[in-house]
């Protein structure tokens, strides 16, 4: 890029320091020091001078934005994964690419998936808070705190994609029986591996499961997957963990079921109207019902900085006129 303009580069969010120093290095990068959402005629002055855009997840990169945009924004290269909040038709119609950092979330992601699948039903974020809480704890009992094993349990993976795969690695060395449930049937060598199950049916599967998992990206055909209808089938023993995305669970028929005891409970670390929360959900968590993290599966810092690094890579590729490794196309329709 030696004796070439560099491209001035707008960061919607704040990043960790190493991935903000190498875009000061490479870019004309500009950092959003305060680490504060951009508000909305703050990202239209950001489209009409950039040259690239990068955004996170709490950007709503819409087809109305895109329509601000400037003549010399050629791509938006997503800090993240899913591209759910960025209308990518729309930029295709305008020559704008958009690219996104897959594969470096899957273990962080798995991981806290699995973190949630053990705390709801062994009752560890109640447990946590006996010994922080006004009254002394009394000590040990036999009848005391009893949860649910999950050892020999059923586990529905709704999606069966590196993530989904990575969560049904960790739930079989807790010696939970792997089912899923995903638009294509994975290869033989992995089901086998896993000793998995597959699921053509959704419905079916969701009635004789143990722990739901749901782990498929959002797109408009999984919005409501678990819908009410669906929510219903489960038994009532049952617990649904998800860390993929809040609009693929009927939020409040979630609530409601587990308000009436038709399911067990849940575990979420993401909501359908994000940042804001449902007050019922708050409810059941101050019950004991569910257990609540604050989008916090994909947050450690080696994986923020993976992410970094494959949003630099896809700026640099692009700005030296060849295909971003990461581009992400429209869906077909």
């Amino acid at each position: 890029m030696v004796g070439k303009k560099k491209p001035l580069v707008v960061i919607t969010r704040k990043l960790p320091d190493p991935v903000e120093t190498r875009m000061r290095e490479l870019f004309d990068a500009r950092l959003n020091v305060e680490d504060r959402p951009m508000t909305q005629p703050e990202l239209v002055a950001a489209v009409k001078e950039a040259d690239v855009l990068v955004p996170t997840v709490t950007d709503q990169i819409d087809a109305a934005l895109i329509a601000q945009a400037g003549d010399n924004l050629k791509l938006i290269a997503n800090f993240g994964n899913g591209v759910d909040k960025i209308d990518v038709a729309a930029a295709a119609k305008k020559g704008i690419t958009v690219t996104n950092t897959p594969n470096v979330l899957t273990e962080d992601t798995a991981d806290m998936t699995m973190a949630l699948m053990l705390a709801v039903p062994r009752r560890l974020a109640e447990g946590a808070t006996v010994l922080t809480g006004d009254k002394k704890w009394a000590g040990w009992s036999p009848t005391w705190m009893l949860g649910r094993r999950i050892w020999g349990k059923r586990l529905g993976i709704v999606g069966m994609g590196r993530i989904g795969t990575a969560v049904a690695r960790r739930a079989k060395a807790f010696g939970l029986s792997i089912h899923y449930h995903n638009r294509h049937r994975v290869l033989p060598a992995v089901e086998d591996g896993l000793e998995a199950t597959y699921w053509e049916s959704l419905d079916q599967m969701l009635a004789r499961m143990d722990i739901i998992s749901v782990n498929c990206p959002s797109t408009p055909a999984t919005f409501h997957l678990l819908s009410a209808r669906r929510l219903a089938l489960l038994q009532p023993t049952a617990y649904v963990v998800n860390t993929a995305r809040g609009d693929i669970i009927d939020e409040e028929a979630l609530v409601k079921l587990i308000q009436d005891g038709k399911i067990a409970g849940a575990g979420l670390d993401v909501y359908e109207h994000e940042p804001a929360l449902n007050g019922k959900l708050l409810k059941l968590a101050a019950r004991n019902k569910v257990v609540l993290l604050p989008h916090m599966g994909s947050a450690t810092l080696e994986g923020r900085i993976d992410m970094g690094e494959k949003v630099i890579i896809n700026i640099r590729a692009f700005v030296d006129g060849h295909r971003p490794p990461d581009r992400v196309l429209p869906l077909r329709t």
